[in-house]
């Protein structure tokens, strides 16, 4: 492979983690305060659905980010009410949010535009466009490091910047705050935080709408960055390998940026191999390519992380003694 085809395909990696790495960083928030979020998937396809719909309307990628945001986060605290006012079961919570965002996104999506499903087509000022970062072009003479920079690290767009600040700011949060010190201590022992006169729930919600804002973020830039608009159920499983991704990371930003890297580059290799004939191998179905990045996820998680111990309160419903 040479430089060209390299760089094209960590380009391509990058672009494709960006949805796992906002999926990957909600559940990391929400676990860590001890709610099991399963519903990544379905808040992350009901922002994409709002932010397509609402800068198809507006003609702005801007009111289709705060949509997107806005819908990711009513959605988080329906599963924020289940699992913490009603102390209900997280994981049931968390599928029937999957599969009210995956039936209410096609049905709304069909009777307002009868495309199937599918919001109109987005373009221009609808959509979050590249920006090419200080220096990209004057550095590009550098070898290696001039073009890795101005084809990998430049030229993406506002909502990759912002996850990527979303990791900096998860790990500063969580390892140097007395909030972040709070929400771990409420994820291994909430009876400990609320014997200190600390709101158990209220942490507890402050990381679920947390996570829904970060979900809202992925499924905005799913809609608006990666596509041209909303498609049924296209976030395709990324929410659930995005919780493959948190326990392959063992709960920690930095390695869950590593993690939703790695998987983004399985799948941009897939892409890169579809269709290619393999040394020995030759033509592999198209199917098996598609299938590449999950077998990977299972292959990854059951021989490579060793034991992935959650926070110790995690599913766990907290019931205040009385």
């Amino acid at each position: 492979m040479d430089l060209v085809s390299l760089l094209a395909v960590l380009d391509s990696a990058v672009r494709l983690s960006i949805p796992l790495l906002c999926a990957c960083l909600a559940g990391l928030w929400s676990e860590r305060s001890g709610v099991v979020d399963i519903g990544l998937e379905g808040k992350m396809l009901v922002a994409a659905f709002a932010a397509g719909a609402a800068a198809h309307a507006s003609g702005s990628a801007i009111p289709g980010l705060f949509a997107g945001l806005a819908a990711s986060v009513a959605f988080a605290l329906v599963h924020g009410f289940s699992a913490i006012s009603q102390r209900g079961n997280q994981i049931v919570s968390g599928v029937a949010i999957n599969m009210l965002a995956a039936g209410l996104t096609a049905i709304v999506g069909n009777a307002w535009y009868q495309q199937g499903g599918r919001t109109p087509p987005v373009d221009g000022a609808a959509r979050f466009g590249e920006i090419t970062l200080p220096g990209a072009e004057a550095l590009s003479g550098i070898p290696l490091l001039g073009p890795l920079y101005r084809e990998v690290v430049s030229g993406h767009s506002l909502l990759v910047y912002l996850a990527i600040l979303a990791v900096i700011a998860t790990w500063w949060t969580l390892a140097r705050t007395r909030f972040g010190l709070r929400l771990r201590a409420v994820g291994e022992n909430p009876a400990a935080v609320d014997t200190a006169g600390i709101s158990v729930a209220g942490l507890r919600y402050a990381a679920v709408v947390l996570a829904g804002l970060l979900c809202g973020l992925g499924g905005t830039y799913l809609a608006l960055a990666q596509a041209a608009g909303f498609l049924p159920h296209m976030t395709a499983g990324k929410g659930f390998i995005a919780l493959a991704a948190l326990i392959f990371a063992k709960w920690r930003a930095w390695p869950a940026l590593g993690a939703c890297l790695l998987f983004g580059l399985l799948e941009a290799v897939a892409i890169r191999i579809e269709g290619v004939p393999l040394p020995v191998i030759g033509r592999v179905p198209v199917q098996a390519i598609q299938a590449l990045p999950y077998l990977m996820t299972v292959v990854l998680l059951a021989g490579f992380i060793g034991r992935a111990v959650p926070p110790r309160a995690s599913g766990i419903p907290y019931v205040k003694e009385r």
